[in-house]
This record gives C-alpha cells, sequence and structure tokens, in this order.
C-alpha cells in the first residue's frame, strides 16, 4: 500500500505500520528534523494533565507521546490498532497498558476519560468523522481533546517547498532509515491529501464538540485543534 486514498483500508494500514514499527520513532526524528519533540512537547502543553486523570492517547504507536503524561502523573492509556506497534511499545515501556483498538469503534464504555489526545494519526483513520465522534463518546462531559495533524502551511512558497520536500526528498531519506520505505511514500501523500485547518475544525463541530480552535505550529506543517465536550 503506497498511495494515500480516502478509502484507507484498516488492515493494510496496521500492516503497513507493523512493518515499520522497529525504527519508527527513530525515522521520524530523522525526517521532521527533530521538529517531532518539540510539536509532541506542544500536545503535552496543550492537554495540561493533571495528575490522577484519565487520559486516552490515540494512534499512540510504540506509547512514546504517551510517556509525558504518565510522567505528569496521569492515568494514561496508549491505544493503537496496529500489533506490531503495540508489540515494540510494550517491549519499550511495559508497564504501559497498551491496548489494541480502532479509532472508529473504541473499546471503552462512554465518558470515561478527562481528555483525549491522537497526534499524527487521524489522518490514516479509515473514517474520521466517525473517529472524532467515538472520541466524544468516551470523554466525559466538559472533558477535552486535542489533536495534533500535519497540515498547510500558511505561507503560500514555503507550502511549495514543503510540498517539494514531502514528496521528493522524503522517500529517498526513508530509505536509507526505514525498514519500510514505501509507506513513507503514502504516509506523504496522505498529509497532501489531509484537510486544511479551518476544515478540520468544522469537522470537530459537526461531530459535536464545542469551543474548537486550532494553533499553527512550525508556519503550519503542523496545527494543533482543542475542543471541550
Amino acid at each position: 500500500m503506497t498511495r494515500a486514498s480516502l478509502d484507507k483500508q484498516p488492515h493494510e494500514v496496521a500492516a503497513m505500520f507493523d512493518d515499520v514499527a522497529a525504527n519508527y520513532d527513530l525515522t521520524n526524528d530523522v525526517l521532521s528534523l527533530g521538529q517531532d519533540r518539540r510539536w509532541r512537547k506542544a500536545v503535552a502543553q496543550a492537554l495540561a494533565v493533571r495528575p490522577g486523570e484519565r487520559v486516552l492517547d490515540l494512534g499512540a504507536g510504540t506509547g512514546t507521546s504517551s510517556l509525558p503524561f504518565a510522567e505528569a502523573g496521569a492515568r494514561v492509556v496508549p491505544c493503537d490498532f496496529s500489533l506490531g506497534m503495540l508489540r515494540e511499545g510494550k517491549r519499550r515501556n511495559p508497564f504501559l497498558p497498551l491496548t489494541a483498538g480502532d479509532a472508529t469503534r473504541l473499546p471503552f464504555a462512554d465518558a470515561v476519560f478527562d481528555a483525549v489526545t491522537i497526534s499524527f494519526a487521524l489522518r490514516n483513520v479509515h473514517d474520521t468523522d466517525a473517529a472524532l465522534r467515538e472520541m466524544l463518546r468516551v470523554t466525559r462531559p466538559g472533558g477535552r481533546v486535542v489533536i495534533c495533524e500535519f497540515s498547510h502551511p500558511t505561507w503560500a512558497p514555503f507550502r511549495t517547498v514543503y510540498t517539494e520536500y514531502l514528496m521528493r526528498a522524503l522517500p529517498p531519506v526513508a530509505r536509507a532509515v526505514s525498514s519500510n520505505p514505501d509507506a513513507y511514500v503514502y504516509l506523504a501523500e496522505s498529509i497532501r491529501a489531509w484537510p486544511d485547518q479551518p476544515s478540520l475544525a468544522g469537522r470537530l463541530q459537526k461531530a459535536g464538540w464545542s469551543k474548537v480552535a486550532w494553533r499553527n505550529l512550525s508556519g503550519g506543517i503542523v496545527a494543533l485543534h482543542r475542543a471541550v465536550r
């Protein structure tokens, strides 16, 4: 599977992530020039978890994104649909309660989490709107969501350069550091196909979230969307 499409098959996407699990975090660090660490720090600051809160970290992969929440004293549940990612995460961080789950049919009861977050994974979900509704369902009234996802650079000349990097520079770099470089061609295309900041905000509102807002990071390469149930 190397082409981004709007009819992504969950088993194909999961298998793709299974293949890249071992070097996934390293590859992301290289391809983002280290910016992924800054973006994840921004997520932790935006979610502002407090000790004892229950946090659902969707698309958590190996659990790297969950560690700041655990360190803050939250009861974080990392959830992903790639068993390969979860196995790698369990090897690295055996104390995390890594859970297998589909974002469109979450294996949790209603209103059990104080906060839900998903970073760089929503665009890989088969049905984005169903996932947004599921996140709402499992969040308690007054709870919050933070979505970190690649987006659209706001400055047109930079947007052109960025698109060229995605499609020309990213695959050769991925070939050098990834166990499955074709997967990163798919990922680059999925970034290009993803809706812009206002469009995602509109989908959050349509799913039932309120007080929707977003903040651009790195000139709009990444956007943080926040909302409240």
